[in-house]
């Protein structure tokens, strides 16, 4: 094997390599950033409320249970798209409406079920909750999460 292969040619296999991805790697991270003109997120729509909305969600650790997008736990549904799921995409007030009654409404108490803590929520939580619940709805997700049931 030495004789097919020098110390001096796997030096430079390994520079030469290591060159070329990285001048790969280079050209990728200036094409996401610079050439490519599509965004997944509406920022337009990025608004104070949905920024509080986003702010509760962290402060109860909300993904401590839920997944949203994919990312978080597997004890309580998806809520990427719980605004969908409550009608928002056909009459964006009954889904509002009913996502508060049942943000309200928790614990169940239904046995064998899990149960959701009562957070007390005031109306205008409930509201920025809402609005960040109906923003999350509307990024781009490529047909993530593919079971809409959540």
């Amino acid at each position: 094997m030495s004789e097919i292969l020098s110390k001096s040619a796997a030096r430079n296999i390994f520079y030469g390599g290591s060159a070329f991805f990285f001048v790969v790697f280079a050209a990728l991270v200036a094409q996401s950033h610079y050439y490519a003109k599509t965004t997944s997120t509406d920022e337009a729509a990025l608004t104070a409320e949905v920024v509080h909305g986003k702010r509760i969600w962290e402060k109860h650790a909300c993904i401590n249970c839920h997944t949203i997008l994919g990312e978080g736990a597997y004890f309580a549904p998806e809520l990427g798209n719980v605004f969908v799921r409550y009608g928002g995409d056909k009459d964006p007030q009954a889904a509002r409406d009913a996502l508060k009654a049942w943000m309200k409404s928790q614990p169940s108490g239904v046995q064998g079920r899990r149960q959701m803590p009562q957070f007390n929520l005031d109306e205008k939580e409930l509201d920025d909750l809402n609005a960040f619940f109906e923003w999350v709805s509307k990024i781009k997700t490529n047909n993530w999460p593919p079971n809409k049931a959540g």
